[in-house]
């Protein structure tokens, strides 16, 4: 993908650290009807590879990707406005991937573990018990990362 502003490039080393320590991140896809769909979502970065979980029930996010498995996955790091600058000071990493559901079950459990030691630290034990009470309606997506650029004003 070309960059408008390749001065605002960020190494990718500076693109791997907005990814792995981001809060949360937005999945966008696109439905049958060819409308697209952005959601916030909690997420763990694994080996070259982005996971969020979603619900057996299916929704939006699981029937885009069986629909079309190309998504954009955009996490946003550190922002500061500029108000007498009329801007802003940003940094952000977006991913071009496919997405597929996790059907392994030793990597599902792997991932939710991620979850647990990047978002509940204090709770791991209570953390075990709520994974195995989910069972398999709790499903975890992969994205395979195609493309990954950062861009940064600072």
């Amino acid at each position: 993908m070309d960059m408008r502003r390749s001065d605002r490039l960020m190494s990718k080393e500076d693109t791997l650290t907005v990814l792995k320590e981001g809060e949360y991140g937005i999945l966008a896809s696109v439905d049958e009807k060819l409308q697209p769909y952005g959601v916030p979502l909690n997420y763990v970065y694994v080996n070259n590879s982005i996971y969020f979980h979603s619900t057996s029930a299916g929704g939006s996010k699981y029937n885009n990707i069986k629909y079309n498995n190309k998504v954009c996955f955009t996490v946003i790091g550190k922002t500061k406005v500029l108000p007498d600058k009329f801007g802003t000071l940003y940094e952000s990493s977006i991913v071009y991937g496919e997405a597929s559901l996790v059907t392994n079950e030793e990597e599902r459990l792997m991932i939710f573990r991620e979850f647990l030691k990047k978002y509940c630290t204090q709770y791991i034990t209570a953390g075990e018990n709520y994974i195995k009470a989910a069972g398999p309606k709790a499903m975890v997506i992969k994205i395979t990362i195609k493309n990954l650029t950062g861009k940064h004003r600072v």
